[in-house]
């Protein structure tokens, strides 16, 4: 964490996006990846089931590293009220970005904070994206230049965006994976 905190700053990723947002939001911390099992329950809202999948991980990281203030996080896409996550293989991720080609989508990320097995804080950010009408051989293309295997939605904003981008309301560093100006401020208050 920064200077004058007195807890040890935990992230529960093993995502290097979301390790390379933290650190340069200007954060010391320590990564642990608790194993969790991660609902897959589709009656719950994005919101609701990004911040149950963050708090899972956060609690369970915080378990393993008491005394320590511990993030949890958890990214989805979702498009017609369907969660689209990490897709199984290529065909998949073809499919999965096909299916937002031409169209808006939402990313949500929940995030929790979280000490000693208890909840501190918690937060959803949703971002809208509209990709551009893409062909098979853009998506394809996309993909030779992305690995699209360990990203929501088989897509990462990051990289080529102008392949993909028609418009995005909201946080960038959502997208990515972590919503970096709501998860510094939630840090900073709880520490």
């Amino acid at each position: 964490m920064s200077a004058g905190t007195k807890r040890t700053l935990v992230l529960a990723s093993a995502s290097p996006r979301r390790v390379d947002l933290l650190s340069g939001a200007g954060f010391a911390f320590e990564i642990i990846v608790p194993q969790v099992e991660e609902a897959h329950d589709a009656t719950l809202t994005p919101e609701q089931l990004t911040v149950e999948n963050a708090r899972r991980k956060a609690v369970a990281g915080s378990l393993l590293k008491p005394g320590a203030l511990v993030v949890g996080a958890d990214t989805l896409v979702y498009i017609d009220g369907e969660p689209l996550a990490k897709p199984a293989d290529l065909e998949e991720a073809l499919g999965m970005v096909r299916r937002l080609s031409g169209r808006t989508h939402e990313v949500c990320t929940g995030v929790v904070l979280a000490c000693d097995g208890k909840v501190e804080r918690e937060l959803h950010v949703i971002t809208h994206v509209t990709f551009k009408t893409l062909s098979d051989a853009t998506i394809r293309d996309y993909h030779s230049k992305v690995n699209p295997l360990d990203k929501a939605g088989g897509y990462g904003i990051q990289a080529c965006t102008d392949m993909l981008l028609e418009r995005m309301e909201g946080s960038f560093t959502n997208v990515v994976g972590l919503p970096v100006d709501e998860v510094a401020t939630a840090i900073r208050a709880a520490a």
